[in-house]
């Protein structure tokens, strides 16, 4: 399943919800959420064990966030790796 979420604040239920094996997206404010010494840091970073957690860059660059900020271990993705994360995970939640 891939978890898109828009978010903010990232409500810890919301992150219960993901399965392992499940790809989470960050997007739009969202992003601001996923920063390292966060509140979610430690949540964050128990789901990157089974999960691939994902922020658009172009998200993160409106927002002047670099990318060394992030949690470790959250992939940056264009827009292309979006579309193609959606064509693989055709069960798609949002989280708004």
């Amino acid at each position: 399943m891939l978890h898109l979420v828009f978010q903010s604040p990232i409500e810890q239920a919301v992150l219960q919800r993901v399965d392992p094996g499940d790809v989470v997206i960050f997007l739009e404010n969202a992003v601001l959420r996923i920063l390292q010494n966060g509140t979610l840091e430690s949540v964050l970073l128990e789901l990157i064990n089974n999960n691939r957690l994902c922020v658009l860059l172009e998200d993160i660059v409106v927002r002047g966030i670099a990318i060394d900020e992030l949690v470790s271990g959250v992939d940056v993705i264009d827009y292309d790796e979006f579309v193609e994360l959606t064509v693989h995970n055709p069960v798609i939640q949002s989280w708004t």
